[in-house]
């Protein structure tokens, strides 16, 4: 098994060198700081950044469509990228890590057999997921909903599956198909256990902010003994047609396993004054990740890889994370691991995640907090201020995107590093003032295919792709030379300042 997986790294590589234009770079004699920026966005093409997501792309095809972490696809794509850094002449470190992986042996499956044949779509932002607790488990039966208000009343009023009288003359074997509401997952749950289900599917209620699938649903523990889903408003009410029957399969796993950052680090520059740009490597494991995050890892290595033959002022140091999305793990592992001098000696952080979302906005990561109010360390608001410089330059529009901590940044901030970085969108609508300013589709997400089995290599904006990777490459240039103008940061004074960050994904719900 291992000598296949070197195989499909190696026939990666030697593809991606071929298209790739690492040597394009030329060693660099001492021009000044402009010169630089000007030669290393010329290098950076989004043709060459595709070419990486390209071998992404292969990686999946060859191991299971994925490249979660803890897998063969995610090592397979650490491979990758650490064999290119080290060829370019990079100080490569590979860390591991160990992480709890959640996720499934075999795909879930949630199938309308009758009336008519439809296959659901598996994940948050779809159409369905498993319930935390529920058991394994492959089922098929007729759908029997309990007790359902349709249309909905008013929010959180629905009692459906809530008392044992529901579920009079309830056939035992058939599929309970209830709605959220007033009693907790669990109850409505066990009640479809003692009717005799053989499956329960709980939909959202359905009024205005109840209606996706948006939250963590939990039985609230072990003993539940039959496959439990949870559904959007729009799936179950389909499922409530007369003649309904479905399948249902779920067949999780829970254990721990071992993943990996990929830390590369310039030979030359000022170790005393690091510029560290990072990005995650890992997809979910329902798809392939080639925009989230196959698009920031591309960018991030094609950017490292055309500086590789530069003398920087300043130490550069490139991060390729695994495991963010089960927790943002990767990069909380890595700066928990860093003492109060390491940190010290990172003057800023720039995070790329989703950069080349479809449905795009060029959006900057509001480090200033004039847009959203929840300002990054001292030193962000520049970095937002350069990158709102570049796009201005190129005759772009760019918007301010929430500083949330929900990315790979999140670490960084909270121990008082300053940083900042681009996201191109994920779940959420696109306005129709954002698609009058950037085009595209107002009502539709800015990324249709997030965390789905169709974020593959035609989920991919070029534009943005491409607009984005300059965009690096010029912030990652400036700032090899100079950052002034930044507070280098990781003092115990800007500690205290660290913001909280929110953790990646809803956070969970018993009802």
């Amino acid at each position: 098994m291992r000598s296949r997986l070197r195989t499909c790294v190696a026939g990666a590589v030697a593809a991606a060198v071929a298209l790739s234009t690492v040597a394009a770079a030329g060693p660099a004699q001492a021009h000044p700081r402009n010169d630089n920026v000007r030669k290393i966005v010329k290098a950076v093409s989004g043709k060459n950044v595709k070419n990486h997501l390209r071998v992404f792309q292969a990686i999946a095809d060859r191991f299971d469509g994925t490249r979660v972490s803890g897998t063969r696809g995610y090592d397979a794509s650490r491979d990758y990228v650490s064999l290119l850094l080290r060829l370019a002449g990079y100080k490569v470190t590979v860390q591991p890590f160990e992480f709890l992986f959640e996720g499934y042996r075999t795909p879930p499956l949630l199938k309308r057999t009758a009336p008519q044949e439809e296959t659901y779509s598996y994940g948050f932002f779809s159409d369905y997921i498993a319930m935390g607790d529920s058991p394994a488990g492959s089922v098929s039966g007729p759908i029997q909903p309990v007790d359902l208000t349709l249309p909905p009343g008013a929010p959180n009023s629905s009692t459906s599956g809530c008392e044992a009288s529901d579920f009079a003359g309830f056939t035992p074997g058939g599929i309970a198909l209830m709605q959220r509401g007033t009693c907790n997952f669990r109850v409505k749950v066990e009640n479809a256990i003692a009717a005799g289900a053989s499956g329960a599917i709980v939909f959202n209620e359905g009024q205005e902010g109840r209606t996706e699938i948006d939250l963590n649903p939990v039985l609230g523990g072990p003993g539940i003994t039959i496959p439990s889903f949870f559904t959007s408003f729009a799936v179950g009410e389909e499922l409530a047609a007369a003649g309904t029957s479905v399948t249902m399969n779920w067949d999780p796993i829970s254990e721990t396993r071992t993943t990996y950052n990929v830390i590369a680090e310039s030979r030359k520059g000022d170790p005393g004054n690091v510029v560290m740009l990072g990005a995650h490597l890992d997809s979910v494991q329902e798809g392939p990740g080639i925009n989230d995050n196959g698009s920031g890892s591309a960018g991030v290595l094609e950017v490292a890889l055309q500086m590789a033959k530069l003398k920087p002022k300043n130490k550069m140091r490139f991060a390729f994370w695994g495991a963010e999305e089960f927790g943002l793990l990767g990069s909380a592992h890595y700066v928990a691991g860093l003492s109060e001098e390491e940190r010290a000696k990172i003057a800023l952080y720039l995070n790329f995640d989703m950069i080349a979302s479809t449905n795009y906005t060029f959006g900057i990561y509001d480090g200033d907090g004039d847009a959203f109010g929840t300002a990054g360390p001292p030193g962000s608001d520049q970095i937002e201020a350069d990158f709102e410089k570049y796009f201005a330059d190129r005759g772009e529009p760019f918007t301010a995107t929430a500083f949330t901590g929900r990315s790979d940044y999140g670490p960084f901030i909270e121990v008082g590093i300053p940083s900042g970085g681009l996201f191109t969108g994920a779940e959420v609508l696109k306005t129709p003032e954002e698609a009058a300013i950037f085009g595209g589709t107002a009502g539709v997400p800015l990324d249709p295919c997030y965390h789905q089995a169709c974020d593959t290599i035609k989920n991919i904006s070029d534009k943005a792709l491409d607009v984005n990777a300059d965009a690096i490459a010029t912030l990652a240039a400036t700032y090899a030379f100079d950052t002034g103008g930044i507070d280098g940061a990781g003092t115990a004074a800007s500690q205290a300042r660290g913001q909280a960050a929110h953790r990646h994904g809803p956070a969970d719900s018993l009802n």
